[in-house]
């Protein structure tokens, strides 16, 4: 069985108890492990999926696994990195990912970032029709200019973004028209076209459906303004199957689906070629990061609670979204599911849930969990309230070598930015 149907579909995992318990003897719980392995395999099957639409890349979002090594990882898989920030146009930097390898997608954006974007090269994705006068005015214009497009209701969400016509992003269409028109008119040569309006889709028709929008609406702008795309991002979204009986988006009906509808409208317009770029970030690690937590304590009152040494400042998406995410109990796979639990963590939250009434093999104090699929939107969402300390991260080597990524956070670092020296004189 191919690695990512092993991984997803089974929830199987790339390592065994006996592993994680000697991990855990040199890395304390919690923490998030990566497999390298199965990144890498997953990276190359999108590729290949792609292989034959024109000046296919995606550009890897960093908002979903801000680390360098994993950056480097996907670097070294052909794969941009999609920023929206300064500190992550910055980590892209630091890992050599510069130029047009860098798609900066970002929203209410300050001067300075624009700035960074535009001494790196990055392709400036634009987020508001006012945009266009504010990065000239503190950047200056770049040769490139892309703008994002929010098709309001010709084109349904989903419910982590939302509604597009509800949603904060993007230019609506006229203001697309008339965007492109100024850039143009201004000297911009050489553009591009975007769109995102959904995360974590599982319907493969949607993407299909999303660049056939994009295409006819490059054809449309052609025609009024007389400017030629040289790419298409279609953006990401494409979702991961968290829940065991669901299964992985095929990578080629996207792809077939996109060609297709490539050939039909962009091909007869004399447009072609267009590039066609995707930012997925979830679909590429989120199947491949566990975090790996200890039971503290049980708890019996009107429900059966466990208690872990994670809370959700090491994975929000239960209480944020009410997000499904498997849960293992290392060495007790093949016992009965027969004990209803809610799995918690310790902070002063009740939502700090990892799973409501899930049926688990019995529980005891000292057992080992991995909650799956947290390669994305893991970590990175991660905070500190309540005093909480981020974990550490680590990387499984495909030589079977475990490496820390990021170390756990220390009470040092929870107080680094307070000053203490002040609070004498302070009255």
């Amino acid at each position: 069985m191919p690695h990512q149907e092993a991984t997803l579909a089974a929830k199987t995992l790339p390592f065994t108890h006996e592993q994680i318990a000697a991990i855990v003897e040199r890395h304390p719980t919690p923490f998030h492990i990566y497999d390298e392995r199965g990144i890498k395999e997953n990276a190359r099957r999108l590729k290949a999926a792609f292989r034959d639409v024109y000046g296919y890349n995606n550009y890897f979002a960093v908002k979903a696994l801000p680390n360098p090594y994993i950056m480097r990882i996907v670097q070294q898989e052909g794969f941009g990195a999609d920023c929206s920030s300064l500190p992550e146009l910055l980590l892209a930097e630091k890992v050599g990912i510069t130029g047009e390898q860098i798609m900066f997608s970002s929203n209410d954006t300050p001067a300075e970032e624009f700035a960074k974007a535009k001494q790196l090269g990055a392709i400036i994705n634009l987020d508001d029709l006012s945009h266009l006068d504010f990065l000239e005015r503190t950047a200056g214009l770049p040769d490139l200019i892309c703008c994002r497009y929010n098709p309001g209701p010709l084109k349904q969400g989903n419910v982590i973004i939302g509604k597009p016509e509800e949603a904060k992003y993007g230019f609506t269409r006229e203001q697309l028209f008339e965007g492109y028109r100024i850039a143009r008119d201004k000297g911009v040569r050489r553009f591009g076209l975007h769109t995102m309006v959904a995360s974590n889709e599982l319907d493969p028709r949607y993407f299909v459906e999303t660049a056939a929008i994009l295409f006819d609406l490059a054809v449309e702008l052609n025609r009024a303004l007389g400017i030629r795309f040289e790419f298409i991002n279609i953006g990401g979204g494409i979702g991961i199957p968290y829940r065991p009986e669901q299964k992985p988006v095929p990578y080629e009906v996207i792809a077939r689906g996109v060609r297709e509808a490539y050939d039909a409208t962009i091909v007869p317009a004399g447009l072609a070629p267009i590039k066609l770029f995707t930012e997925c970030g979830r679909v590429v690690t989120g199947p491949y990061g566990y975090l790996v937590t200890r039971v503290r304590h049980l708890k019996h009152i009107y429900k059966d609670y466990v208690g872990l040494d994670a809370c959700m400042a090491n994975l929000m998406r239960p209480a944020m979204y009410g997000a499904y995410h498997h849960i293992t109990v290392l060495g007790k796979e093949s016992l009965p599911h027969d004990h209803k639990y809610d799995v918690t963590g310790s902070l002063c939250e009740n939502n700090d849930k990892f799973a409501i009434d899930r049926m688990l093999p019995e529980v005891e104090p000292g057992d080992l969990l991995v909650i799956h699929d947290t390669g994305a939107h893991g970590y990175a969402m991660g905070f500190q309230y309540n005093g909480k300390l981020r974990s550490a991260e680590l990387l499984l080597r495909e030589n079977g070598e475990v490496v820390q990524i990021r170390r756990a956070e220390t009470p040092e670092d929870y107080f680094a930015t307070l000053d203490f020296a002040g609070l004498a004189t302070f009255r």
